[in-house]
């Protein structure tokens, strides 16, 4: 081992001078330098003669990093031993990975393109990104120890380390101005936490000298002030998060040097403004993915387990808005403690849900609450497992664990809503995705107003998740693989455009842009209705509604008007079959249950499509100026409880077509009725023996008759000037909810019930 001893500088001006001045940013100090930016108490801490040694410097970083990292990297080899018992199918993915990175790139490697691989061809900026992230490192490291710890796969770590240093020196790396800059503050953020788990994996490893620990160190500081100099001002987005959330942690890890505290504090700030600016009031991350969200906590996860285990001081708003990350995803889960798929979910490709159990496992381990836990596991993630003390994993062990008390809710800044039942696994639940993030929108697909479903424990009415590198990504990006309504040609996400980084992720220049009318719900039904402009250019209006029938089936109606005649439809994703036409679409599944898809109104032709496996249904009317769709969406748990498709008036869970009481006077509209309840679609006058309820324009609502009671509620979009008269043997009736009107005008409003008490010889 090679050893350096350097003189401290006496003269105490020269030395405050020394210590007040900046890490530099643009070259990684040589170790003698590196006591010159120590704090005074350390510098007077580490003094011994006057000199300070290179063995002794290491050895008190070596002491540092056991308190204040996530773990004690002194029981290394106790949970190595663990981590392999408790992951033992880790070992191929880690020595794949590792193998992958150790044949593509030298250990000295180039930082600059252009550059080959070492089989000769060329690296582009897409794979140039993965070696800025060292992501694969970090498989080394594992590789390292599969293979009895070999002594190459440790080297290789510190020479590709040293390699960067080099390019930094000699100016030979990619730049930020380029999209795909080597110190670029994601790539050098995650570079930074990757190789802070390297280094705590291999301290104690005899082939990791002090004097390459100290290389190292010095790394983190140069990394840390080009993150600090680089990132003075606010820019949205999880670029800059991760590179905020690594600097914090050097300051944190290497408080012992001047500056670090400045680092720390400007981290912290920043990141607030993050949570303040890029997690919604309703406690969503605005980029209204489940990705980018669970990638958020992962962001601020790391800064919190550090700055609590060194108690250094956190805002309270700071707290409570990673918090409500956890909170959120409880309320949006499936009823098998999956998630939907929203919009760019890239984890697992062409998948119908996501996996939450590993970011609540996070939460739980935080916040100890037992609604996360309920979504949690007794195990971190081979990723999170070495963030995690011994203590910390103990306590997951006895989590406490009860569903959330959340059903049906909405987040109105993020534009997501939720019909929920309940929270057994049979259970129906309904997202329907009703916003656009303003400033960014770059994740967002084309699945304006669209709808996810789950019931009897499957994704009815799946959304998919997506790669940016596949070929195909416009296409599960866009409306064709949504539950949506679409006119003509015409999608919702228009001039689609890929990025110069080579990565494939794309995004739609322009995109349906939504806005909700009504949202409420009871204890008989959630409403939502929206509406959206992606139609505004060929002349269409459109307004959707979304009815959950609680504890029975869905109602979609999608309303079209237009002054010319154009092809109205509705996409359905899944594998469906036509029982007896057109009409009627089912989709069965492995445990039996099944989907069907009931049009009410008589619709023209179904086509069907798909790719990647995946299948959808296209139901259209054609040559129509204006029309609605009234789709009942009915999950049925055996094939007997399905809708028979052999009876001549369709029998929906004894809820009967076209029966109602209620006569309507216009031969267009629709009713569903069950016993004393009744749902009617356009509708403007009907009438029951002595009642005649008419309404100002054409109208949906349900009805129910109880006795001397009728509850009327309004299902349809609430115009500003909708009201409606009753009339009792021919007479207006003016009091209404025992208020008294002047005429016999009652105004309706989306959100309020109508009991109209009639007193009937």
């Amino acid at each position: 081992m090679k050893v350096f001893c350097f003189n401290l500088i006496i003269c105490l001006g020269f030395v405050n001078f020394l210590g007040a001045q900046n890490i530099p940013s643009d070259k990684v100090l040589p170790i003698p330098e590196l006591s010159n930016y120590l704090t005074e108490s350390v510098k007077k801490q580490l003094i011994a003669n006057g000199d300070l040694s290179e063995q002794r410097l290491a050895e008190y970083f070596r002491e540092k990093f056991s308190e204040r990292y996530f773990y004690d990297w002194k029981t290394n080899e106790e949970r190595f031993k663990e981590y392999q018992t408790i992951y033992p199918e880790a070992e191929v993915g880690h020595t794949e990975r590792a193998l992958d990175h150790l044949a593509k790139f030298e250990a000295n490697a180039q930082w600059k393109l252009p550059f080959n691989y070492q089989n000769g061809q060329p690296v582009n900026a897409y794979a140039l990104r993965h070696l800025a992230r060292q992501h694969k490192m970090i498989d080394i490291g594992y590789y390292y120890f599969y293979q009895n710890k070999n002594q190459k796969y440790l080297d290789y770590f510190t020479q590709q380390l040293a390699s960067l240093n080099l390019a930094l020196a000699n100016n030979q790396f990619e730049t930020i101005p380029d999209g795909n800059g080597v110190y670029e503050a994601f790539r050098s953020g995650y570079r930074v936490i990757n190789w802070l788990q390297l280094h705590s994996l291999f301290l104690g490893q005899s082939g990791y000298s002090d004097q390459e620990q100290l290389v190292t160190i010095a790394t983190f500081l140069q990394h840390a002030q080009h993150l600090f100099e680089n990132n003075q001002e606010f820019v949205p987005g999880n670029h800059q998060t991760r590179g905020l959330t690594a600097l914090a942690m050097i300051a944190i890890i290497l408080k012992d040097f001047e500056g670090a505290d400045q680092w720390y504090n400007h981290a912290m700030t920043l990141l607030g403004a993050h949570l303040d600016k890029e997690i919604n009031n309703d406690g969503f991350q605005f980029e209204r993915t489940v990705h980018y969200h669970i990638s958020d906590i992962g962001t601020y996860y790391y800064v919190y387990q550090l700055a609590k285990k060194s108690k250094l001081p956190i805002d309270a708003v700071w707290e409570s808005k990673l918090k409500s990350l956890f909170t959120t995803l409880s309320k949006i889960a499936f009823p098998d403690k999956s998630a939907p798929v929203l919009s760019d979910d890239t984890d697992t490709p062409w998948a119908e849900t996501n996996d939450i159990s590993g970011a609540m496992t996070l939460g739980y381990l935080l916040f100890e609450n037992p609604e996360i836990g309920y979504f949690a596991t007794d195990q971190l993630s081979t990723k999170f497992y070495w963030t995690a003390s011994q203590t910390q994993l103990d306590k997951l062990k006895n989590k406490q664990s009860s569903p959330p008390k959340a059903l049906s809710l909405d987040f109105p800044d993020t534009g997501y809503y939720i019909m929920r039942e309940g929270w057994d696994k049979h259970d129906n639940m309904m997202v329907i995705s009703a916003g656009v993030d303003p400033i960014k929108p770059d994740h967002q697909h084309g699945d304006v107003l669209g709808v996810q479903a789950m019931s009897n424990g499957k994704v009815v009415l799946p959304n998919y998740q997506v790669r940016y590198s596949l070929s195909d990504l416009e296409l599960f990006k866009n409306s064709m693989t949504k539950n949506v309504a679409l006119v003509d040609d015409q999608l919702l996400g228009k001039q689609y455009t890929s990025n110069k980084g080579g990565s494939g992720f794309g995004k739609f220049k322009k995109i349906a842009q939504p806005k909700t009318l009504t949202w409420f719900n009871n204890d008989v039904m959630d409403v939502f209705v929206g509406t959206h402009d992606g139609f505004n250019n060929i002349g269409v209006d459109y307004v959707r509604q979304v009815i959950a029938i609680k504890k029975e089936f869905w109602i979609v109606k999608d309303n079209f008007k237009s002054e010319s005649n154009h092809t109205y439809k509705q996409v359905w994703q899944g594998h469906y079959t036509k029982e007896n036409g057109p009409n009627l679409l089912r989709a069965s599944f492995d445990n039996g249950s099944g989907l069907d898809i009931l049009q009410l109104n008589t619709i023209d032709s179904v086509k069907t499509d798909g790719a990647r496996g995946k299948q959808w249904s296209v139901v259209s009317k054609n040559n129509q100026n204006s029309f609605n769709f009234i789709s009942v969406i009915f999950p049925f748990k055996t094939y007997d409880k399905r809708i028979d498709e052999t009876e001549a008036i369709p029998n929906i869970n004894n809820w009967k077509l076209n029966q109602s009481d209620w006569k309507a006077s216009n031969n267009d509209a629709v009713s569903l009725t069950k016993a004393e309840a009744s749902l009617l679609f356009s509708v403007q006058t009907i009438t029951n023996k002595q009642i005649s309820i008419s309404f100002s324009q054409t109208s949906d609502i349900y009805i129910f008759n109880n006795d001397d009671t009728i509850t009327i509620q309004l299902l349809s979009q609430p115009y500003n000037d909708l009201y409606m008269q009753v009339m009792v043997d021919g007479k207006p009736l003016k009091t209404v909810n025992k208020k008294a009107y002047k005429t016999a005008k009652i105004p309706v409003n989306g959100n309020q019930v109508y009991q109209l008490e009639i007193a009937l010889n």
